[in-house]
């Protein structure tokens, strides 16, 4: 994919590649399976980025296709319509070029805040069911927004969960109540409520004086178990309780990639491909 190099594009790695083969291949099945239906489909990208993935090599950069033009490659069944959600203007500028070179397509290039636009969003869902890709970069993800989306029952949701981030703002040593208001108050945003300070237990070192400090029992397979646990509570039988670990280049852990159902209707179908996807790559 031949562009010139922009200050808007992303760096990705191994990781990114593999997040993009699970969701290209889930929107090629779900395509498929839903070709013969009456619903008009939708694609929503809630961090659409700038449409393609920059890698850098060096000297040399390398640019392949990002998630919104992978679903507007899709042509067993294209999709009805596609929105695009991003926050910065310049990646909104490309977006706008990646939809020039589709015409005829129902293509919405929103410049918003995506969890602003999600619970803003007014559809009548009995018409539409479609896939909805949540990739922020961070925490930028509200558990509100989470709510939102489990409410409309038609859009299959594929959570890239920040388990290294989360991780980041969570010392090994400390008292929850000690830690930073504002992260505090970010991780609970993003877990919904307080359920993250159950990592923390009193230390087995008993002070000399004053209380007694605490320690985070777990890494990122306790943060990830109450996230999914939390998503479980909301979706219930709609939540995939397999998911993949997408790790950087020292096999540490980056992200946790989620999958929820939409349509209380399609659980079966939909887990069956997401099964299967899974555990193909």
């Amino acid at each position: 994919m031949a562009r010139v190099a922009e200050p808007q594009a992303s760096y990705g790695g191994q990781w990114t590649l593999e997040k993009l083969g699970i969701l290209e291949r889930y929107l090629d099945a779900y395509t498929t399976a839903l070709k013969k239906q009456s619903f008009k489909l939708l694609y929503m990208d809630a961090f659409a980025g700038a449409g393609y993935v920059e890698f850098d090599r060096g000297e040399d950069a390398e640019f392949i296709s990002g998630s919104a033009q992978r679903a507007l490659n899709v042509d067993d069944k294209p999709f009805d319509e596609l929105i695009f959600v991003e926050k910065d203007p310049g990646r909104c500028t490309e977006l706008e070029n990646l939809k020039n070179e589709f015409p005829g397509r129902t293509i919405h290039i929103e410049n918003s805040d995506a969890n602003e636009f999600l619970r803003d969003l007014r559809r009548n869902w009995q018409d539409w069911r479609g896939v909805l890709f949540l990739d922020p970069f961070a925490t930028q993800v509200h558990w509100k927004t989470i709510e939102t989306i489990a409410g409309f029952e038609a859009l299959d949701t594929w959570i890239l969960f920040p388990t290294s981030a989360v991780a980041r703002m969570l010392p090994k040593s400390k008292r929850p109540e000690g830690i930073e208001e504002k992260w505090a108050d970010r991780l609970t945003s993003v877990f919904g409520n307080e359920s993250w300070r159950r990592l923390y237990q009193q230390s087995s070192q008993a002070p000399l004086f004053g209380a007694p400090d605490m320690e985070r029992t777990e890494g990122v397979a306790g943060l990830l178990s109450i996230y999914k646990e939390n998503l479980r509570k909301l979706f219930g039988n709609r939540f995939l309780a397999e998911s993949r670990t997408l790790r950087n280049s020292k096999n540490s852990p980056l992200f946790e990639f989620i999958f929820c159902v939409g349509s209380p209707k399609g659980i079966g179908l939909a887990k069956r491909i997401a099964r299967h996807i899974l555990g193909r790559l």
